[in-house]
């Protein structure tokens, strides 16, 4: 990841040799509120441009993005394999094909040829992903205790979240295939991360921000269950209420979080407060509780208030040619 914290003075190719592929974390984010929006449109009034236009900025953020990495895999091959050897990075590489799936969940309103085409690529690209991640997980022997983070819980998430398009377009059995996948490692990987940040050193500066990345899991395991199942169940009620925990938890640790330096990692809060807020969208249509349509609306201010500042944060960093530069 880079940080915005550098003002050496650096080429533009050398920045595109040092983009990172975290940098996808934000149209994550940037997607994820625009299935919030669309959410929150009828019961909020908010106007049809709202949702519409988040969606294309979130599309439009993905091309770009894509369009510069292409870029930096033409023209620096050997600083993407070194990115993908990394026991940190490797983890931010299936956030490209997390995108591919949140922005197909996005294009079902408009067009489910489009939607379509976006899953069947972007769900083979991440169960890929998924492989080469258990394969250095269980073949590789340089992982230390201090590579481990909330980024592991990335592919995992991308996993649970097949469901949540696919159940839509026809794809129920591989969508079983995948919630399955998810949910069980979600179990083992959340009892290892609690163990390393209980008993080992605290997590470096740039990589607090994935601690919010402890919410997605169970966020997108409500979602993509209900959408399997059809109804929220005891099960599903586990799910949202231990990710409203988690919420609730991890917003009395901003104060700590928000005097850190601006790195890209702080993207890391935007698409699990995404995927909370549409989930607590979801148990108000279900359940007609009022009280989670409080906790939506609620929930959808503070979603759109930390990625609208996100964005302003990282558009500042790029004018000002302060990331993408050597660690």
């Amino acid at each position: 990841m880079c940080a915005a914290v550098s003002h050496s003075p650096v080429g533009q190719h050398q920045r595109l040799e040092h983009l990172p592929v975290a940098f996808f974390s934000s149209v994550m984010g940037l997607a994820g509120l625009a299935i919030v929006a669309r959410k929150a449109a009828a019961p909020l009034a908010l106007p049809a441009l709202v949702p519409d236009v988040l969606a294309m900025i979130a599309g439009g953020a993905f091309a770009l993005i894509a369009f510069f990495y292409l870029g930096k895999v033409a023209r620096y091959p050997d600083a993407v394999i070194a990115e993908f050897n990394h026991p940190v990075k490797l983890h931010f590489f299936p956030t490209v094909s997390i995108s591919l799936i949140l922005l197909s969940i996005v294009a079902q309103h408009y067009s489910l040829g489009w939607s379509e085409t976006l899953f069947v690529i972007g769900v083979p690209i991440h169960l890929a992903f998924t492989l080469a991640v258990l394969h250095y997980w269980f073949n590789r022997e340089h992982f230390e205790t201090v590579h481990l983070n909330p980024g592991w819980f990335i592919p995992i998430v991308g996993n649970v979240l097949v469901p949540v398009s696919g159940v839509g377009l026809g794809f129920v059995e591989i969508s079983w295939f995948f919630f399955s996948i998810g949910i069980v490692f979600w179990i083992v990987l959340f009892a290892i991360i609690v163990n390393r940040v209980l008993f080992h050193h605290p997590l470096p500066e740039r990589l607090a921000p994935t601690l919010f990345i402890l919410i997605a899991p169970p966020a997108v395991g409500f979602l993509a269950y209900v959408k399997l199942t059809g109804d929220v169940d005891p099960f599903a009620r586990v799910l949202f209420h231990f990710a409203l925990f988690m919420t609730l938890f991890l917003l009395t640790q901003v104060p700590r979080l928000i005097s850190m330096r601006f790195f890209l990692s702080w993207w890391a809060y935007s698409f699990p407060l995404a995927a909370v807020t549409v989930a607590a969208w979801v148990m108000h249509e279900k359940t007609a509780v009022e009280g989670f349509l409080q906790l939506a609306t609620g929930l959808t201010v503070l979603s759109s208030l930390v990625i609208g500042l996100l964005s302003l944060r990282t558009l500042a960093a790029i004018w000002n040619k302060q990331i993408c530069l050597p660690e």
